[in-house]
């Protein structure tokens, strides 16, 4: 039996013990939570030494002493003559007494409604950006308005921690040393607001033509919607733009009625704006002032810089511009340029690139940037024209592609018929009904081959090239060489009809240039550029060189054979023919001239030197008479190897002075392959021994004799007919029966084919859209023949 004393003493023993060891325990967790404590208190203190060191080792920088306020400068492609200036600080500092009231209140409901109240940072700000950006909404800005003071005026816009750390440090120092009032004013002062404008005043003057204190509440809640983004809430580049703006201002003022700063009523008669048109920023007048818009846009979309880091400046542009060959294109263009009699709407556009690399030497888009109806206007880069002509060569490479050598021989008799050319618009001729095609000045030919019918621009010719490669394949050539058709503003696909192979897409300058330049390249196309590279004289941080686009488009033997083949276009009976046998080198280029000379060109090139495209039309580029290139200046009728010719041939002696002569590349001999899907509806070729013949009447000589094509001997039926029709047809407006391809065709396809020069001008030609804003129209006629 238990003695009850001893129990009772034990159980209290055991219970003195635990008490014990859990003492023990609590002891040693205080312990450590009190170390953990103290270390965590000599962090703060540590961080609060050190933002108290940084805060005053920084120093608040004076007024305007803003790094990045100073010009970008454009240099020539050398790097060392300057070219022009962009960029300008466009600032006129105003006091805050100027600003009326309601002007500051707007600024502040849009940017900081806790402006008068914080230390010049928002943790709630910060807090409600960072959420809705996890939330993908838009709950505010986290960013004070003394914030964003420094960072525009005093930091860079890297998208750093370190960059974020100093702009809070330096928000509250701004803060502790300036009162409200200042940093306002300040703000205010230094802000962007698009159109080259930094700072209210000039803002004002660039919106609403007015100064600051003239202001609105409506205009200044508008301006305090466009510093969110100057491209996106400018309400005059756009139905987008305005759309945004219009919700942005909506917000500002709803926010001036939550603060008290303007009554329901006066919030319910406020209405939108109306903006003045932007101004351009300042820039050469001449035709340089065309090259740095360029530069600008290249700016924007390739080193996707914003319009406020383009506007703030502080770069060094060198661009590829040669001011040699620039100089040459301006002189050139200025002398050959027709004057007096309906020349006062003459747009003429030029454009030089570097073959296989893309550089634009020369550009040409007008004589003075900013100045008249067309002054801001670039003729080479804006206008869209017919080509012409100058689409040919593109038939050329489609057909030695399929192995249809330049030996391949078709008659040259004009006109030529084939169902696929039926047109029966309203004004079409009877040739046209009859699907007829003719040669400039009606003039016939008998039996030629490839290069004779480049050099001489022949038709004929050419509309049966077209249907043995396809207008498909043409489109596909033309496309892979840097050819850009065009509907308005809006690039649109490159026209697959039977036509396409006379030009009936409108084009621009700068495409053409660049297509010629990939064959001068041997087949190898480059992306241009105007932008080498791009340093910062600034404390923006940029350090930019181009990287050059450069792809095999076309086989190197098809370029080859088709240089030989255009180069017979400055030798006697070319088209360019003598005029661009004056520059004393080797040269490859085409004529265009459309029907009704509604657009003229020459396109050519030297051998891996300069590619360059001249074309000039009239008015707003509209098919009617009134455009037509005839009866002006002095000359009857201006076609590709007149004027635009002329052009060419001294820019580029100009611009070549010094430069060695290059000789053509070898011929790229490509041979004969059987074609097995030739369409049905193309004419097979000729086999023949007979050098190739023209209509006495005609004013060209033939110097190129034809070569025996490597055609099977089931075509040689069509020998006699075709040489026949040569001579029997060439006044005639009836087809000739020669063959199924040739005869008089069934009711006409849904395809229009082209117009001839000598026959008639159709009046259902659609608008091409030329000007800003373009004209109506699909910008495709699709029934334009060549006429040289």
């Amino acid at each position: 039996m238990s003695d009850p004393s001893r129990s009772r003493a034990e159980s209290r023993s055991r219970r003195r013990s635990s008490s014990r060891r859990k003492g023990k325990r609590r002891g040693g967790m205080r312990g450590f939570f009190r170390k953990v404590l103290i270390g965590l208190a000599v962090l703060v203190a540590l961080g609060i030494a050190a933002v108290v060191a940084a805060y005053l080792m920084i120093d608040i920088p004076k007024p305007n002493d803003r790094a990045v306020q100073q010009a970008s400068v454009l240099y020539y492609s050398d790097g060392e003559t300057e070219m022009d200036r962009i960029a300008s600080v466009n600032r006129e500092a105003v006091g805050l007494d100027r600003v009326p009231e309601h002007v500051q209140h707007a600024f502040i409901a849009a940017e900081d409604r806790s402006f008068y109240d914080n230390r010049g940072i928002s943790p709630k700000g910060i807090f409600r950006a960072i959420s809705g950006a996890l939330a993908g909404e838009d709950r505010g800005g986290g960013s004070t308005i003394t914030q964003q003071y420094v960072k525009n005026y005093f930091l860079t816009q890297d998208q750093t921690l370190e960059r974020k750390g100093r702009e809070i440090l330096l928000s509250v120092k701004v803060d502790g040393e300036l009162n409200k009032d200042q940093i306002l004013q300040n703000y205010l002062n230094t802000i962007y607001f698009g159109r080259g404008a930094d700072g209210i005043q000039t803002a004002s003057k660039a919106y609403f033509n007015k100064d600051v204190e003239d202001l609105t509440p409506s205009e200044g809640a508008l301006l305090a919607s466009v510093i969110r983004g100057p491209s996106l809430y400018d309400p005059s580049l756009g139905e987008e733009q305005k759309e945004l703006a219009t919700g942005r201002w909506d917000y500002v003022l709803d926010g001036m009625v939550s603060e008290g700063w303007m009554t329901p009523a006066e919030r319910s008669e406020q209405k939108f704006p109306k903006v003045t048109a932007p101004k351009r920023t300042a820039s050469k007048s001449n035709d340089i002032g065309f090259i740095t818009e360029e530069v600008r846009t290249e700016l924007r979309t390739r080193l996707k810089l914003s319009d406020a880091d383009i506007d703030r400046g502080g770069f060094k542009i060198v661009t590829t511009i040669d001011k040699k060959a620039q100089t040459s294109a301006a002189k050139a263009v200025k002398n050959h340029r027709p004057t007096g009699e309906r020349t006062s709407d003459l747009h003429i556009g030029l454009a030089s690139i570097q073959p296989n690399d893309g550089a634009i030497r020369a550009m040409y888009g007008g004589a003075r940037f900013g100045h008249g109806k067309y002054g801001y206007f670039n003729s080479a880069v804006d206008g869209k024209m017919q080509a012409g002509s100058t689409m040919k060569p593109f038939t050329m490479i489609a057909a030695l592609r399929k192995g249809i050598p330049l030996s391949t021989t078709y008659s040259g008799a004009s006109p030529y018929y084939n169902k696929a050319f039926v047109s029966t618009g309203a004004g079409s001729s009877q040739i046209q009904r009859n699907g007829g095609v003719v040669n400039y000045g009606n003039a016939s030919y008998g039996p030629v081959n490839m290069r004779t019918a480049t050099q001489k621009s022949i038709n004929t010719y050419y509309a049966q090239l077209n249907l043995a490669a396809s207008p498909k394949s043409t489109a596909k050539s033309a496309k892979d060489a840097g050819v850009v058709a065009w509907n308005g503003d809006k690039r649109v696909p490159l026209s697959q009809t039977p036509a396409n192979v006379f030009g009936t897409d409108a084009v621009r300058v700068i495409d053409m240039a660049n297509a010629y330049a990939t064959i001068a390249a041997e087949g190898r196309r480059a992306t241009p550029y105007y932008i080498s590279s791009v340093t910062s004289t600034g404390e923006y941080k940029l350090d930019y060189e181009v990287k050059k686009d450069v792809r095999r488009a076309f086989p190197q033997d098809v370029a080859r054979d088709a240089i030989q083949a255009m180069s017979q276009v400055g030798q006697p009976g070319g088209t360019g023919y003598p005029t661009v046998a004056d520059l004393g080198r080797p040269v490859g280029g085409k004529t265009g001239t459309t029907s009704n000379n509604y657009a003229a060109w020459f396109d050519g090139f030297t051998p891996g030197q300069l590619a360059t495209a001249v074309g000039m039309y009239k008015g707003d580029g509209r098919l009617v008479e009134e455009n037509q290139l005839v009866n002006l200046g002095g000359f009857a009728e201006i076609t590709g190897g007149t004027v635009p010719a002329r052009i060419w041939t001294d820019y580029m002696i100009g611009a070549l002075d010094g430069s060695p002569v290059k000789s053509l590349p070898p011929a790229g001999n490509v041979t004969y392959r059987p074609q097995t899907d030739r369409p049905s509806n193309a004419p097979a070729p000729i086999t023949t021994t007979q050098a190739p013949t023209r209509q006495p009447t005609s004013t060209q000589s033939s110097s190129s004799s034809t070569s025996t094509s490597k055609t099977t001997s089931s075509s040689s039926s069509s020998t006699s007919s075709s040489t026949t029709s040569s001579s029997s047809t060439s006044s005639s407006s009836t087809p000739t029966s020669t063959s199924s391809s040739s005869s008089t065709p069934p009711p006409p396809p849904p395809p229009p084919p082209p117009t001839t020069s000598t026959s008639t001008s159709t009046t259902d030609k659609p608008t091409l859209p030329i000007q800003t804003p373009p004209t109506t129209g699909n910008g495709r006629p699709g029934d334009g023949q060549a006429t040289d």
